[in-house]
């Protein structure tokens, strides 16, 4: 088969390389666009990979991140959303801090919270550039992602996170609630049996498949475990 390209006559291959070379350029777009929005990594100390460079970050948690801003009680060496920021710019997948960070803008009602230099959703473009292989940015993403009501959006983020954690019960249960936002309740039943059945503690997700009938008294009851989604 041949394609007629700008009045000429192409073979496939030739539109296959116009394509690659188009969706290069959108990808390159997209990246440029991200850097101007949400900032280059780069930082004057750092960034460190907060799953491997704990010893790094301990001087920057006892400054910037300690348990009264963890918990939005007050800000450190300022603004709550200040301090939540430095941690992020020095550790962008910092977790917990990517957590604090969401609920201060739950709780402040705003997508950029005084003292932070950017927005929520430029923290999780910032974190997924910084480490897209880890699963709790992608975890913490998609319940961000749920809590905005972008549930189609927040089950792509949660997708990847148990491709790269298939035995976290935190993605099994979250994938569970989306699914059953969504309707997809076989699904739901699935990812709520394997959370329980991995040690998920928090009875909601059961308890929401038996006020709509898709969960039985077969099915396997939850077992003691901890919770790691926001609050």
């Amino acid at each position: 088969m041949m394609y007629l390209f700008r009045g000429e006559l192409r073979s496939p291959t030739y539109f296959l390389l116009c394509l690659a070379v188009i969706v290069a350029l959108a990808l390159g777009a997209n990246r440029a666009h991200a850097f101007e929005e949400c900032g280059e990594l780069e930082n004057a100390y750092g960034p460190f990979d907060y799953r491997t460079s704990r010893d790094k970050l301990a001087i920057v948690e006892i400054a910037h991140f300690t348990p009264d801003v963890e918990a939005l009680r007050s800000g450190n060496t300022g603004q709550l959303g200040g301090d939540l920021d430095y941690t992020l710019r020095t550790s962008p997948n910092h977790a917990r801090a990517l957590i604090a960070m969401a609920n201060l803008g739950r709780k402040l009602n705003t997508n950029q919270p005084p003292g932070a230099k950017y927005s929520l959703p430029c923290y999780f473009d910032r974190a997924i550039r910084f480490a897209d292989n880890d699963p709790m940015v992608r975890l913490v993403y998609g319940t961000y992602l749920t809590r905005v009501g972008k549930q189609r959006e927040a089950l792509e983020q949660l997708e990847v996170a148990l491709k790269l954690d298939q035995g976290n019960a935190n993605i099994h249960y979250n994938l569970g609630l989306v699914y059953l936002d969504l309707k997809d309740y076989p699904k739901a039943r699935e990812h709520a049996q394997r959370a329980y059945e991995l040690g998920f503690s928090l009875p909601g997700l059961r308890k929401r498949l038996e006020a709509v009938g898709q969960w039985t008294p077969t099915q396997p009851a939850e077992r003691t475990g901890n919770a790691a989604a926001p609050k």
